[in-house]
């Protein structure tokens, strides 16, 4: 099931929603404002390395949580 991430032109909140079809109309839960705009979600993955171990990382930032390297062989993470 497809959640988006939306943010709220009227009160300036942000929040996520599942939505089942393009034609649903989405309003903000916190007060009720019908103009929402989608935001780009950012896109994380898991990495395994040849001795198993696992690295997260988010698309956006670092390599990983670990430090503000955009390389993971920089911090041997």
């Amino acid at each position: 099931m497809p959640i988006y991430e939306f943010h709220c032109n009227g009160c300036g909140k942000d929040f996520e929603e599942l939505v089942l079809s393009r034609s649903e109309k989405i309003t903000c839960p916190a007060c009720g404002e019908p103009d929402c705009q989608k935001l780009m979600s950012a896109a994380s993955f898991v990495s395994r390395g040849a001795d198993g171990s696992t690295v997260s990382a988010s698309a956006g930032g670092g390599g990983c949580s670990g430090c503000a390297a955009t390389n993971c062989a920089t911090c041997g993470c």
